[in-house]
């Protein structure tokens, strides 16, 4: 018997009012812990929780992801199960990817008819990229042979309930970039004394717009974006040093390796062109997140037995997903699920009045327990 929608809601709300970030997540590990136990799953406590159900005599292992972290982001008032937490919300959907979990930890608790072994996963720190990879190095897939891996997460915009997915590429990669301008400062009335470096700095940021508008492919579906510009200028004062942060997104190691190539060949170009040294940092957090066809085709068939609106071939999204790590490392499937199009519910995820859909939580349940029934199904004697 699957819990009921209110009492799945009372969870997703207790979770939302006490969010935490990245590997700070200890009242959250500790409810997501004593809840399992509760249900009768063995439990493992490290850097994330992992929750062990087995049921008949079958050798086959699949896991199930969620993650648990929350963002730095002040939540905009309105909710009377508001984050509780200054500065910090759930403003990703996270307390509901965790609570749909947790309800078909009970759902398949309570009546388990498959034959096999479910490995719930409940992961820390996805939104830096370095959650998935903690559990890995922590040896979570050699403790928990895993042979399938699957996670939801929620898509503001799309229809309550609607699943979409992909075989291949999903998600882009994410790389942070830093380039750091050692020029020479001076008066701002004699420019030509020094060097500026704020204007050696507008001058990259120009340039680097090139790496997606003419030197990869039409089409590629790369991104390149200054986001802070950083100088130790003052009203009269040229700027001696300058830095600039962003982010670049690719949708193939290939064209991640080419943008930090042409990313420090114009770097160097510039330098030389101005008499100044530009320091490049390139770093790699989450990489490109690819399903595989065999997983994929089985969420396609677990959420249209649930009588879901499906879409097999939706277009890869930009965004980056720490599961990209489990999903590298055994063959696996990430899946969106619409959050809806009205109120709070549409908006973007990461936004301030963003919040997830409790009407999506025994969807999400169910189609999770649909799967492992559909993957570890029972053996007809």
């Amino acid at each position: 018997m699957p819990p009921s929608l209110d009492a799945l809601t009372a969870l997703r709300h207790d979770f939302h009012r006490a969010p935490e970030l990245g590997f700070q997540e200890e009242r959250t590990k500790t409810r997501v812990a004593d809840h399992l136990r509760a249900l009768g799953l063995e439990v493992h406590e490290g850097v994330g929780v992992v929750g062990i159900l087995r049921a008949g005599t079958g050798n086959r292992t699949i896991g199930l992801r969620a993650d648990m972290d929350a963002l730095p982001i002040t939540e905009i008032a309105g909710l009377d199960y508001g984050s509780e937490t200054s500065g910090v919300m759930h403003a990703c959907g996270h307390d509901g990817h965790m609570t749909m979990l947790l309800g078909a930890a009970e759902t398949l608790a309570k009546d388990p008819d498959f034959d096999g072994t479910v490995v719930f996963l409940f992961q820390p720190n996805e939104e830096h990229g370095l959650g998935a990879q903690a559990m890995i190095d922590e040896g979570v897939l050699e403790r928990f042979p895993i042979e399938e891996v699957y996670a939801i997460h929620n898509l503001p915009g799309a229809p309550v309930g609607q699943v979409s997915t992909r075989p291949g590429l999903i998600c882009s990669s994410e790389s942070l970039f830093e380039l750091t301008i050692t020029g020479q400062g001076g008066h701002a009335s004699m420019p030509q004394a020094g060097v500026d470096a704020i204007t050696v700095g507008a001058e990259l940021v120009q340039a680097l717009q090139t790496i997606v508008s003419r030197k990869l492919a039409p089409g590629a579906g790369a991104v390149v974006s200054v986001t802070e510009f950083l100088t130790d200028g003052q009203r009269n004062v040229l700027p001696g040093h300058a830095t600039l942060k962003g982010d670049a997104r690719a949708r193939s190691p290939q064209d991640r390796a080419d943008i930090e190539r042409h990313m420090r060949r114009i770097a160097a170009g510039i330098a030389t062109a101005h008499d100044v040294q530009i320091d490049v940092s390139f770093k790699t957090e989450f990489i490109e997140t690819n399903n595989a066809p065999g997983p994929t085709e089985a969420v396609v068939q677990a959420a249209r037995a649930q009588g879901l609106d499906t879409i097999p071939d939706r277009t890869p999204m930009s965004f980056s997903e720490d599961f990209a790590h489990f999903a590298a490392a055994v063959p696996g499937c990430f899946l969106l699920l619409g959050n809806g199009t009205e109120g709070r519910n549409g908006q973007p995820l990461h936004s301030a009045d963003y919040d997830f859909n409790d009407a999506l939580l025994p969807i999400g349940a169910n189609l999770w327990a649909q799967l492992v029934r559909d993957r570890l199904p029972q053996r007809q004697d």
